[in-house]
């Protein structure tokens, strides 16, 4: 009995302690306010707190956010070539990374894409992503897609178009051939 009444005054200590530490909770809205949510020790790197709350995705000059994406093939005269292109979500980090679900693609063949992005000018953006395609009857990766976006954000921040190029190449490496080129549009998802 000693020592679970023990453990609970530490439990208690613990918890107590956290809640007035400052940003010490995921959910603290003051995060927003900073120019990033990575905090940092004494001597490096620390916890990265996620930044929710009704202001997280305030800075509409910013690509940071999650986006609903729609491309369009085009032929080399820039004309539409009335093919479907693919479509789905984005999500661009405040690190420089992203995520994307295709929904142009069927989960077995490899519907996620990783990235990096980086600001170019005002509002203007690179976009680099690699997607590694399968055969869905065998689950053995067939090709390395890399997709390339150079785009602009509106002034209102809410949505961003510009153009792309897919190029493919053999699983492992090696010389990739151009597939396709386009227009991306995309708009930003909200909470609202």
């Amino acid at each position: 009995m000693k020592r679970a009444f023990k453990t609970y005054l530490i439990a208690i200590g613990v918890f107590g302690s956290l809640a007035y530490a400052p940003g010490a909770w995921a959910c603290d809205t003051t995060l927003d306010r900073q120019p990033a949510s990575y905090l940092t020790t004494g001597s490096g790197p620390g916890l990265q707190l996620a930044a929710f709350g009704p202001n997280a995705n305030a800075d509409k000059n910013s690509i940071v956010g999650m986006w609903e994406v729609n491309f369009t093939i085009l032929n080399s005269d820039g004309q539409d070539v009335n093919m479907p292109g693919d479509f789905g979500y984005v999500h661009l980090h405040a690190d420089g990374t992203e995520l994307m679900n295709s929904g142009g693609r069927a989960p077995a063949t490899g519907n996620f894409c990783m990235g990096v992005w980086q600001q170019t000018g005002p509002r203007s953006y690179h976009i680099y992503h690699i997607a590694l395609s399968y055969d869905a009857a065998t689950g053995a990766q067939n090709a390395k897609v890399i997709i390339k976006e150079d785009v602009s954000l509106d002034p209102g921040g809410m949505s961003y178009s510009g153009t792309y190029t897919l190029d493919a190449g053999p699983p492992g490496g090696g010389a990739a051939f151009h597939h396709e080129s386009g227009q991306i549009v995309g708009t930003r998802v909200t909470a609202e």
